[in-house]
């Protein structure tokens, strides 16, 4: 697995423009990891709880989860944070989680083995 962030500053809205710090992941699974994705039925399993800078008061908190089949095929994900610390934050729980998304794969690669134990 391939790990790629990017970090811009962007300028968003009509009249009255706010200045958000935009956070793009993207992902290159090997081949090896979107085999076991595939056969696991892994993609929709939830990776991440998020709420971008620029969200609604009243939308839904499940619009902005992160998930596996947000990452799959090169896809890049951008989120919105509202200032430059926010976004080196977000960085860290994005590799934080990504880390532990690899050592997951790994794990669903085969199935366990039969274990023995003696008391």
């Amino acid at each position: 697995m391939r790990v790629s962030i990017d970090h811009q500053t962007t300028r968003k809205g009509f009249v009255l423009k706010t200045t958000y710090h935009e956070v793009s992941l993207q992902v290159a699974f090997t081949h090896e990891e979107k085999q076991i994705i595939r056969q696991r039925k892994l993609e929709s399993a939830k990776l991440l709880d998020r709420r971008p800078a620029d969200a609604k008061v009243d939308a839904r908190d499940e619009k902005f989860e992160l998930r596996i089949e947000d990452l799959m095929d090169g896809k890049i994900d951008r989120f919105l944070c509202a200032t430059p610390s926010q976004s080196k934050i977000y960085e860290e729980n994005l590799l934080d989680v990504l880390a532990r998304l690899k050592l997951w794969l790994d794990d669903n690669a085969e199935t366990g083995t039969r274990t023995v134990v003696e008391f």
